[in-house]
């Protein structure tokens, strides 16, 4: 279950990210208020996720595959470019976050 709080949490902070983006810098109301809700669910699901994954691996793999998953949001929706380095970065990233996660963690 902890991993599917993780996994929640991932969700909802890249969520949170998108409506930082879309608030236009606080400027519009509705994403501003959303970023605030998503954020603070995240951490929610973070911290029961944290009941059962020990907290380096469970960060690194929160902020990792959030990471990705937020680059990867602005290079579809956002039309942000890309470039062979960011590509090889985000395989890094994930190679990372699979070397984290094989390391242990589990309990």
């Amino acid at each position: 279950m902890s991993w599917l709080y993780l996994i929640l949490a991932i969700l909802l902070e890249v969520s949170g990210t998108t409506c930082l983006k879309l608030s236009q810098g606080f400027t519009k109301t509705l994403p501003s208020i959303l970023l605030f809700i998503l954020y603070g669910c995240s951490f929610s699901a973070f911290s029961l996720a944290l009941k059962k994954i020990e907290v380096s691996v469970a960060y690194a793999v929160w902020s990792g595959v959030g990471t990705t998953l937020i680059a990867t949001v602005g290079i579809l929706w956002f039309r942000e470019p890309l470039s062979a380095v960011k590509i090889i970065s985000i395989g890094l990233i994930i190679i990372g976050v699979i070397g984290l996660r094989l390391s242990g963690g589990m309990q």
